[in-house]
């Protein structure tokens, strides 16, 4: 009877432990989604979590062209937790990642990705968030495979993540832990190692071949990026928003603008973002106000927004380029209106230009394609 009486004092001193909690990089992609699922399968208990920088592609930029709405669109991120059934915290650090753009401290990939200072930046911003500040975690996973990208996904450079970051071992690939030293997760047996997965390289074969056994059949296509740092064209035009402002600097507006539209530099000083259909000039209509814009009112046309200071010559200049855009490309003269900062309006009646006389290298991102 003792006996009985001292086990239930014992159960009441010590609750039974708590599953662990993992607090999983969401991207929206493949490797990630596996990655939770594997932990899953181990009982852990499992929440996600998403970064908005600003140069996410899945962005609202999607619903903008008819082109692009003419295929469903979805937030990656967001169905990735659906399909998992786990919670999703999107946390917008749109202002803070600025510096890692401006001023990697290892640099910057093929384009203007900083891709390892980006990894150790959010896995920092998930330590301090879910296991410093709140605690309700346990450790990190992301879905990192050794040798799959260059910059941040290099043998020498997982250390370099989990070191700077400050996660250090409770950092745990999961899809690649059998070429990485045991983190704290597989050495206190919260998590089982050998059921962890050794993939290794960029051939995404195994994880598909994954995703099958686990029954995922629907998932972002791998490799597509999530990042219009990647893109080289976008790096191009966030370059020469920097040499034409002579600062390296940007504004969430200014980001989401390259993004939209045909941009073309005629000269140093000003730049034409030009519709490429209604979509986009609705959307340029919400910056009128904040840029000089031309458009068409002879024939059907783009709205065009003036990024720079120009004189009369360069606005006749600009009319003739935005006439060329217009339905009446081929007319003896189009009409074409611009509307100042300060609310003054001038009209210019211009010959369009004719397809040689637009230089490729006035298309901003030419030189580089």
């Amino acid at each position: 009877m003792a006996s009985a009486e001292h086990s239930i004092a014992q159960s009441r001193a010590k609750p039974p432990a708590r599953p662990r909690r993992a607090a999983a990089l969401i991207s929206g992609g493949l490797d990630s989604m596996l990655a939770a699922r594997v932990m899953q399968e181990q009982g852990i208990e499992v929440e996600g979590v998403n970064f908005y920088t600003g140069f996410c592609v899945e962005g609202h930029t999607h619903a903008i062209r008819k082109r692009d709405r003419a295929t469903p669109k979805r937030n990656n991120a967001l169905w990735v937790a659906e399909q998992l059934g786990i919670p999703l915290h999107i946390i917008d650090v749109s202002s803070e990642y600025k510096d890692i753009v401006l001023n990697p401290k290892h640099g910057y990939g093929q384009h203007l990705n900083p891709c390892l200072d980006c990894k150790i930046f959010m896995v920092d911003r998930t330590r301090v968030w879910g296991l410093m500040d709140d605690g309700r975690f346990d450790f990190i996973v992301t879905g990192e495979v050794v040798g799959q990208r260059p910059k941040s996904q290099r043998a020498d450079a997982m250390p370099v993540i989990a070191t700077e970051s400050g996660a250090d071992d409770r950092l745990l690939r999961p899809l690649s832990a059998h070429h990485l030293s045991p983190t704290l997760p597989e050495r206190e047996g919260w998590v089982d190692r050998d059921r962890l997965y050794g993939f290794h390289g960029r051939n995404r074969k195994p994880q598909m071949e994954l995703a099958a056994r686990f029954g995922l059949t629907d998932y972002a296509q791998p490799a597509g990026g999530c990042c219009f740092l990647t893109n080289e064209v976008y790096s191009a035009k966030l370059a020469d928003l920097w040499q034409a402002r002579g600062e390296r600097d940007y504004e969430l507006d200014d980001i989401v603008l390259l993004k939209v539209g045909r941009h073309l530099r005629p000269r140093p000083h000003f730049k034409l973002i030009i519709g490429r259909e209604e979509g986009e000039n609705r959307f340029l209509r919400g910056y009128a106000k904040r840029f000089a814009s031309l458009h068409t009112t002879s024939h059907e046309g783009p709205l065009t927004l003036i990024d720079g200071e120009a004189d009369d010559a360069d606005l006749h200049l600009a009319a003739r380029i935005v006439a060329r855009y217009s339905q009446g490309r081929d007319a003896e003269r189009v009409t074409v209106q611009v509307s100042h900062r300060d609310g003054r309006v001038d009209e210019y009646a211009v010959r369009p230009l004719s397809p040689t006389e637009v230089p490729r290298d006035w298309t901003v991102g030419a030189r580089l394609a």
